[in-house]
């Protein structure tokens, strides 16, 4: 891993790396877009980089690796990494971008910290920067490989064969290749990329999780955004790609102001203007949150529409006949807000070890008052020896991390999807 006369040079100064972070990388988006305005244009979420989060998420995941590497000097982070690496290959990211991202990122580190930054320091967080690109280039082959797609080419041309209006602001798409190919095999839990030509021209990329696994297509749900967090998206935590649909225009904190953008424009955009017969391009399905085959008891708790990696796990569950202890716990608005509800109740009567739990904020009409508010599990069985799989927005993942952890589950067997950029880096 990093040389010992590295190591001693970041640990020195990371953290004075750490407290120039939010300066260092508004600067480099802002270096890179200039000199690769494509980027922004095809590649990465203008919404997030509007928004300011996806700048703090290549912040904390920089530092969080080169923290990793000090404390734990023989053992690769491979749990964030892999995660990067998922998000990276669903949406093409390939070998020969990596140096355009470290030149870029190097100069802003040196236009920010000047002449703190000696040849020792240059090369010590080169060394991080390279061992970490390499680990990922790594990865990020294998997944490929993996997906019988080369490097890079992981998009393929699908056609609209239904779209079902699951509430009203929630659409789910049905999709199959236009090829006649079969469809790419994929897991519970994971999700694919979609590639949308926004009016502007620009070909802007969401992640959306598959919810279900229809014979000869793929199944991806997307909630209309409307200026908050939304949108069925798993995320990026790297210098590239995000996944969620959240847009916004707002100052980042360090003054630098990132390009304005339409709240939900993709999502909008699929919403109102994709209709069966139209055309759309799809990655391969990606995604190291996963449902892992075995007998144990699992525990699925969503928020929202991160319900539907959890629905896709169920129907999984439902379909292979399993006899594992299956618990699911749900928080949403109300009932006209919380999609899949009917699959929800269904499939759990067709587990034969399986529980439900629902919580509304404001339930609509009867509904009983220890279900009302945001999930609580104090009153929820959770099995010994339990795999949880979590997905919504972050507060609600600190929270049911916290009391499963609480509970007794072990932090290991805790596996999370988290809307927006990844900030909470496994935490």
């Amino acid at each position: 891993m990093l040389s010992p006369a590295s190591a001693a040079t970041v640990r020195a100064t990371l953290p004075a790396v750490g407290a120039a972070i939010g300066d260092i990388t508004p600067l480099f988006y802002d270096k890179m877009f200039a000199a690769h305005p494509e980027l922004l244009r095809d590649l990465f979420n203008r919404g997030n980089q509007a928004n300011g989060s996806q700048r703090q998420a290549l912040a904390g995941s920089i530092a969080a690796f080169a923290g990793a590497l000090l404390e734990h000097p023989d053992t690769r982070p491979d749990a964030m990494l892999a995660r990067i690496a998922h998000k990276h290959a669903s949406v093409g990211i390939r070998a020969d971008q990596y140096p355009i991202v470290h030149r870029h990122l190097f100069a802003a580190i040196a236009e920010v910290l000047g002449d703190a930054v000696t040849p020792e320091v240059a090369a010590a967080w080169d060394e991080v920067y390279w061992l970490m690109a390499n680990a990922l280039i790594e990865l990020e082959r294998g997944l490929y490989e993996r997906a019988g797609t080369p490097e890079g080419e992981v998009w393929r041309e699908y056609r609209l064969v239904a779209r079902l209006q699951e509430t009203a602001d929630v659409v789910t798409f049905l999709v199959a290749p236009v090829d006649g190919r079969p469809v790419p095999a994929s897991k519970p839990g994971q999700y694919v990329s979609v590639r949308a030509e926004l009016p502007d021209g620009a070909r802007q990329i969401r992640q959306y999780s598959l919810s279900g696994h229809p014979d000869g297509a793929l199944q991806f749900s997307v909630k209309r955004v409307t200026g908050e967090v939304g949108g069925d998206a798993v995320t990026g935590d790297m210098p590239h790609l995000t996944g969620d649909d959240m847009t916004g225009d707002m100052a980042h904190p360090t003054g630098h102001r990132a390009p304005t953008t339409p709240d939900g424009e993709v999502s909008n955009h699929l919403h109102d203007h994709l209709s069966p017969g139209d055309h759309l391009q799809v990655s391969a399905p990606f995604g190291d949150v996963a449902l892992a085959e075995g007998d144990g008891p699992v525990l699925l708790a969503s928020a929202g529409i991160g319900c539907t990696p959890v629905i896709s796990m169920l129907a999984h569950l439902a379909a292979t006949g399993s006899a594992r202890r299956v618990v699911s716990v749900h928080g949403d608005r109300d009932q006209a807000s919380h999609a899949f509800r009917a699959d929800l109740k269904q499939l759990t009567t067709k587990l034969p070890q399986a529980t439900a739990h629902v919580f509304y904020e404001r339930p609509l009409g009867d509904w009983p008052a220890e279900r009302t508010g945001l999930v609580d599990l104090a009153d929820v069985e959770v099995p010994a020896g339990t795999t949880a799989y979590l997905c919504g927005p972050l507060p609600f993942l600190r929270s049911v991390r916290a009391q499963l952890i609480e509970a007794g589950v072990r932090p290991a067997d805790i596996h999370y999807e988290v809307f927006g950029p990844d900030l909470w880096l496994g935490a």
